[in-house]
């Protein structure tokens, strides 16, 4: 059982040795060796493992992002060290990406609660290089007792990784008159992770809203889909005063967003 016990240590030092920046194949990575999967020894726990305050991470055209995770290690003689991969994939051995948290270090209280920061304008950041790495991620997790015991999970947590998108709305003409037709155009575009380009998302399907002057609440008025190039572009009967934007979803892949509301005056 010591032998499994190196072998784990092993492990952990090794993960810890990778770049904390976004890489390829963990399973292929130097001189780290296969992590386990799901195993443990002893009493050693993991629990309460929140991925980015539990909201999908939604990734900008530069392939980077902030995220925090956290994940409460506990033993009864106290915390070694605790950890894991954020990774795209099957399993921690299968992947095509994974991302290293830093260590969490020695604790020597029985519960302690590892606070794991990734910050986007810093070397260590959750990074992505490829858009077919949207969708699906799962995390590794492993916690060791200053006893030798230690426990690794996978998945400990799964989430989603999407592509931001960008979303615009004009109306015109401005002012109008009631009656009159009112034409609303603008465009949808999502990140592309690998030209580090926001590019036309076409074929998407895109509601039109509007918000009476005075009020708080945005109503829906129709549904439209975005041409292949990401252009939108609908007209509605001139009525009232208010604000005319674009809403989108989001999809299993890509981030959900609003336009910002634009101004029509109808006089």
């Amino acid at each position: 059982m010591r032998t499994r016990i190196r072998s784990a240590a092993a492990v952990v030092v090794g993960v810890s040795a990778l770049s904390a920046l976004a890489l390829p194949a963990v399973q292929a990575a130097p001189a780290a060796p296969a992590a386990p999967a799901d195993d443990v020894q002893g009493d050693t726990q993991i629990s309460n493992v929140i991925v980015n305050d539990g909201k999908s991470i939604v990734v900008g055209s530069t392939g980077k992002a902030s995220v925090t995770v956290k994940l409460t290690a506990s033993d009864p003689n106290g915390i070694s060290d605790a950890g894991g991969i954020l990774y795209h994939g099957t399993d921690v051995n299968h992947n095509d990406w994974g991302v290293t948290l830093p260590s969490c270090g020695q604790h020597l209280v029985t519960t302690y609660t590892c606070t794991f920061a990734l910050k986007s304008t810093s070397a260590r950041h959750f990074g992505v290089s490829k858009n077919a790495q949207a969708g699906t991620w799962k995390m590794w997790a492993y916690a060791i007792g200053a006893d030798g015991d230690y426990r690794f999970r996978d998945p400990a947590k799964t989430f989603k990784v999407l592509r931001a998108t960008k979303l615009t709305a004009n109306a015109a003409p401005e002012p109008v008159k009631k009656g009159k037709t009112i034409t609303v155009t603008g465009s949808l575009s999502r990140a592309d992770w690998e030209s580090h380009k926001d590019i036309g998302y076409g074929s998407q399907s895109v509601v039109l809203q509007f918000r009476k002057a005075g009020t708080t609440n945005y109503v829906n008025v129709k549904g439209i889909k975005s041409t292949s190039t990401g252009s939108l572009k609908t007209t509605v009967t001139a009525a009232t005063d208010g604000y005319y934007r674009f809403t989108y979803a989001g999809s299993a892949t890509a981030g959900a967003v609003s336009a910002t509301g634009d101004a029509i005056d109808v006089r």
